[in-house]
């Protein structure tokens, strides 16, 4: 076996089809052309058509097979009509990315009940829905498949400034891992995809000079990381064959941020 067909055999994604809830933006967007570029069909779901027409395009561009459903992914109707809409164009389901979110850095005391409710909704009530919509279809299938969760470092050790945030990523995070033990026996992996700290449309408007400071004075690898970083690990939980024994697993990606004490 040469080398690339060893590295075929492990990580090619060929005849699968991964929906990427959150795929319009910058970190699922990534995550997207990724999977697409594995070999699977990449459904994009989002409400941005622009953006997920522009992503579309790259995809296609690169020899990659992708298409876009608008959905709201707080909406249990249109999750189920989102997975509806994938079994009657494309067949089936083998990938699901849950990656919509919201941030807010609203200081804890002036945080609203509107603004709370609306992170939690966004954040937790959005994965739970991908969860339980497209986990059922995948148990009831009883061929196995990935569900990959998008994190946070805040799920894991809470960070300033983002309270609402972190408490709705911890969340996501026990949620998975509570999952991750349900759908084993039935070869359903669900696993949470950790980014550190990567430049995105949600934390760009907290990114202060005094913070960038603070997260590069904390981050072994003295910077940000970027969207395509994310690839790697994403194609690694995504696949059968490579990822076959990982499930309720962390994947930190964050140049040593989590590792980093005194």
């Amino acid at each position: 076996m040469n080398q690339s067909s060893y590295l075929e055999s492990l990580f090619s994604l060929a005849g699968k089809v991964a929906v990427v809830i959150g795929g319009t933006g910058e970190l699922c967007g990534a995550m997207a052309e990724g999977l697409a570029g594995a070999g699977a069909e990449v459904v994009i779901v989002g409400r941005n058509a622009d953006k997920a027409t522009a992503r579309v395009d790259r995809i296609a561009a690169a020899g990659g097979k992708a298409w876009f459903h608008s959905a709201e992914a707080t909406s249990k109707a249109e999750t189920q009509a989102l997975l509806d809409a994938v079994l009657a164009r494309s067949g089936r389901v083998d990938v699901v990315v849950n990656g919509a979110g919201i941030n807010s850095a609203t200081p804890f005391f002036d945080i609203g009940e509107e603004e709370f409710l609306r992170i939690l909704d966004v954040n937790v009530k959005g994965v739970f829905l991908g969860c339980q919509v497209f986990g059922k279809y995948l148990v009831d299938r009883g061929q196995g498949g990935s569900i990959i969760n998008v994190g946070s470092m805040s799920g894991i050790v809470p960070l300033s400034r983002v309270i609402t945030y972190s408490a709705s990523k911890g969340a996501v995070h026990n949620l998975s891992l509570n999952l991750a033990r349900e759908w084993a026996p039935h070869r359903v992996r669900v696993n949470v995809l950790v980014p550190g700290f990567f430049p995105a449309e949600q934390n760009r408007k907290i990114l202060s000079p005094d913070r960038v400071a603070s997260i590069m004075g904390h981050t072994p690898a003295k910077r940000f990381g970027e969207a395509r970083e994310l690839i790697g690990a994403t194609l690694l939980l995504a696949s059968d064959a490579a990822g076959s024994f990982i499930t309720g697993e962390e994947l930190i990606v964050d140049g040593g941020f989590h590792a980093m004490t005194i």
